[in-house]
């Protein structure tokens, strides 16, 4: 299985469509936003991470955000772990079960803290798989 997208979303809902098909409603897609109110704060953005499982997939997999001050990917030597790792910010792990050859979706919510304006960046996978990286930046309130 695979993590297709995964971007940080103002709503998102889920339609049924001739075919039978299912179509995805995606809006406020976004990869940055303007402080409610000035730092320091916490936000609640939601992050979707839309997953395919192949044909012949087990259908059983499980999608963990780690959210992290840093692109770069945890320390190689192993040493290093979301809990131990200075840069984390939050964590989500989630369980899921899709139909092979079929599509799902996790949607995740986590609590941002934010000393001062910048970079957070989700750090999305499946399983043990490759990390697709989506960043999110807060800005000063505007005005």
């Amino acid at each position: 299985m695979h993590v297709v997208s995964a971007l940080f979303v103002e709503n998102f809902a889920m339609r049924q469509a001739p075919g039978p098909s299912t179509r995805i409603d995606i809006t406020g897609a976004m990869f940055s936003m303007a402080a409610p109110e000035p730092a320091p704060l916490t936000i609640t953005p939601h992050l979707v991470g839309l997953i395919y499982c192949p044909p012949e997939g087990s259908g059983q997999g499980v999608f963990e955000v780690i959210f992290r001050r840093s692109p770069a990917a945890l320390a190689v030597d192993h040493m290093s772990t979301p809990e131990t790792d200075p840069d984390t910010v939050a964590r989500n792990v989630s369980p899921f079960s899709v139909d092979p050859g079929k599509f799902t979706y996790r949607l995740v919510r986590a609590e941002l803290q934010f000393a001062d304006y910048g970079q957070i960046f989700a750090h999305c996978r499946v399983d043990k798989g490759p990390w697709t990286l989506v960043p999110f930046t807060l800005l000063p309130p505007a005005g």
